[in-house]
């Protein structure tokens, strides 16, 4: 693992990610906060996601050894896109949206566990150094590009 720059970069999120959960699992009813953290994190998850499907992930796709693993994690990314998009048409003050985000926070927190703890190590063990280096240049340029993206298009749009 010559450049691991990748993965702490993923990792770096991730942890933002938690805490943004945490914050927003201690909001309550149809707050100006929970709105705003909501829209936050719903943005910063699916900008994540994107780049790094684009970054990590195709690169494993691309990896007969890795290819399993991608796969099972770019359908964790849909099931928690589709988690955000029923979040956004529940009613922010009903239990029916508790418990639905208690859901995806729980989803989406055993995926990033899995990434950090067996798809990270594993990816590092089969991929160059230049690999490495290359997908973390691609997520550092495509986050921000994503994040506007994000901005705009909400869970589920420009999918058929």
């Amino acid at each position: 693992m010559a450049d691991a720059r990748i993965f702490e970069d993923l990792k770096s999120d991730h942890d933002r990610h938690r805490k943004m959960l945490a914050q927003l699992g201690e909001t309550q009813g149809d707050s100006p906060e929970r709105r705003e953290l909501f829209e936050d994190l719903r943005r910063e998850l699916q900008a994540h996601a994107a780049a790094e499907e684009e970054a990590l992930y195709a690169t494993m796709l691309a990896c007969p050894d890795l290819r399993d693993e991608a796969r099972h994690s770019v359908s964790e990314h849909k099931e928690i896109d589709d988690y955000l998009g029923e979040l956004l048409d529940i009613d922010m003050s009903s239990g029916a949206w508790l418990m639905k985000f208690k859901d995806m926070r729980h989803r989406y927190l055993h995926h990033i566990d899995e990434e950090e703890e067996e798809m990270f190590p594993s990816a590092a063990k089969t991929l160059s150094g230049e690999a490495e280096k290359k997908m973390a240049q691609t997520f550092e340029k495509r986050k921000p590009k994503e994040l506007a993206i994000a901005a705009e298009q909400k869970p589920g749009d420009d999918k058929e």
